[in-house]
């Protein structure tokens, strides 16, 4: 009589933050700033390889140091990318840091992006009703999943970044100043719904700039020359329905430091839906200038 074969029994994968196999590499499409270097960073602590592709002349050269495989992006290839990501093994990618969307409107964009004909197509012949965060990286992403690759949330890897409620520094927003806060706020979110930008600047209840394709440190800074560095409020706030996979507000140390150079007083940001990065030292360095950091629970969220 012949023995029962034993079941087969399968290798448990090797699961890392927020059920991530350490065995399967993740892609990282890299832009500007510290964040694609804390993901990075924490993927690595993790054990799962990253397969980034940087954007050359955003993307901080450190990354090639940190990341399994770094390909660095010369001109605006869609295929480029695509095959990266499928030669490094990869089924989920997420996207990090700040992309100079400026640079894609400037004279002579297609001699400086050299796009292949992949995003030539994308970006100048699908139509869309409008050019907007949330329209272009959206149709990226749904490019992306025609080839097998799905977009994921960097903050499903290191949901720490997200800043935690109350006042994070020495120094509390004055009453007048949370008056401005108030003010700002429903602004800021109507922008946000609006897609133009997550910021607005606030003094004595009267915007000063509202942030668009510039960016939050520039918005920053025309706000400080318009009001002679007399301090105001920085007000920034997620989208109503943020895509937590991209474009998430994000500040640290170099929005204090615009806010220092311009004169702000106050950052008020989202609470559990703005990423804070490096806290410790953001919060010492606005300490040392005397600007106040509290993060707020918006009232209309669900």
């Amino acid at each position: 009589m012949s023995e029962t074969p034993a079941p087969t029994v399968l290798p448990t994968p090797a699961l890392g933050a927020a059920g991530f196999d350490t065995r399967e590499p993740v892609g990282l499409l890299a832009c500007a700033g510290r964040f694609p270097i804390v993901f990075a960073e924490k993927a690595r602590e993790c054990g799962i390889p990253v397969v980034c592709v940087g954007v050359a002349g955003m993307a901080d050269p450190a990354l090639r140091s940190i990341c399994h495989e770094f390909h660095p992006l010369r001109r605006a290839s869609l295929g480029f990318t695509i095959r990266a990501f499928r030669r490094g093994g990869v089924r989920r990618w997420t996207m990090a840091g700040k992309f100079h969307k400026h640079l894609a409107f400037r004279p002579w964009r297609l001699l400086h992006f050299l796009p292949d004909w992949r995003m030539a197509r994308f970006f100048f012949f699908r139509r869309r009703t409008a050019n907007n965060d949330d329209s272009l990286l959206l149709g990226l992403i749904a490019e992306f999943r025609a080839h097998g690759l799905d977009c994921v949330s960097a903050l499903d890897l290191c949901p720490e970044l997200l800043v935690r409620e109350g006042v994070l520094t020495r120094r509390r927003p004055t009453a007048a100043e949370d008056k401005d806060i108030a003010y700002g706020w429903g602004l800021a979110r109507e922008m946000g719904r609006l897609d133009v930008g997550q910021s607005v600047m606030v003094r004595e209840r009267a915007i000063l700039a509202v942030e668009a394709i510039e960016g939050t440190d520039r918005a920053i800074l025309r706000a400080g020359e318009l009001c002679g560095r007399a301090g105001f409020v920085v007000v920034k706030v997620a989208k109503p329905e943020q895509d937590m996979r991209f474009d998430v507000p994000t500040v640290g140390k170099q929005t204090i430091e615009s806010m220092r150079a311009a004169g702000a007083r106050v950052l008020a940001i989202e609470a559990g839906r703005t990423i804070l990065l490096d806290e410790a030292e953001t919060v010492a360095l606005a300490d040392q200038y005397g600007i106040a950091i509290t993060a707020w629970r918006d009232p209309t969220a669900a």
